[in-house]
């Protein structure tokens, strides 16, 4: 067992307690995690990560948002800029069309729709004139009015038909690589719709070859 320390013994060789132990002895040394050991670090929090993950989103043309309040001056670049876009897209340029009409292909269904006089272009006007008779009470026009709109519907399946036949045959002497998914349902959709208010703007007029 351990010896008490002589009185006269040199402090030197005076035995330390059994309780005192140096700062540096292993024993004092406070064992790493191997995860901590291996980085030299502790390990973050989950929270702490995630948030060190999340970074803003680039490659946008617009500048980064002011923290302040948006000046009159803001406002009205961003006016012009929504025109200059809007203008751009009448015209069918195609840096400032929407993904579903940009495209060769989606061009020249177009033209070839522009270029022609369906009967299915005056379908809004039509559905106008059946939406007032609704209102009318008449039991001859409420008698005739469902087999009217039956034959507008077929009208317009026949037109679809002659439409997707004559765009395939030009698609295929002039774009023959051309991918033409979609393109049926696109053409057909923008036949019933009132010319002047097509986007972007018809580029032809009736009767005009392409």
């Amino acid at each position: 067992m351990f010896r008490r320390r002589n009185a006269g013994a040199p402090d030197g060789t005076a035995q330390d307690s059994p309780g005192t132990e140096s700062p540096d002895s292993p024993a004092n040394t406070r064992v790493r995690p191997p995860a901590e050991a291996g980085k030299g670090r502790p390990t973050p929090k989950r929270s702490a990560a995630e948030r060190g993950r999340y970074q803003p989103i680039s490659g946008s043309r617009r500048p980064a948002a002011r923290s302040g309040p948006r000046t009159a001056t803001d406002k009205a670049q961003d006016r012009a800029d929504r025109s200059t876009k809007y203008e751009a897209m009448k015209r069918g340029e195609e840096w400032a069309l929407n993904p579903r009409d940009r495209g060769a292909a989606r061009r020249l269904a177009r033209d070839y729709v522009d270029s022609r006089r369906w009967i299915s272009e005056y379908y809004m006007y039509i559905l106008v004139i059946l939406v007032a008779t609704l209102f009318i009470r008449t039991k001859a026009i409420q008698t005739y009015m469902a087999p009217f709109i039956l034959l507008l519907i077929l009208i317009i399946l026949v037109e679809s038909m002659f439409i997707r036949r004559g765009l395939r045959k030009l698609l295929t002497e002039r774009l023959p690589n051309e991918s033409t998914r979609g393109l049926t349902a696109y053409t057909v959709m923008r036949t019933i719709q009132i010319r002047r208010f097509r986007i972007p703007a018809p580029q032809v007029r009736p009767g005009e070859k392409i």
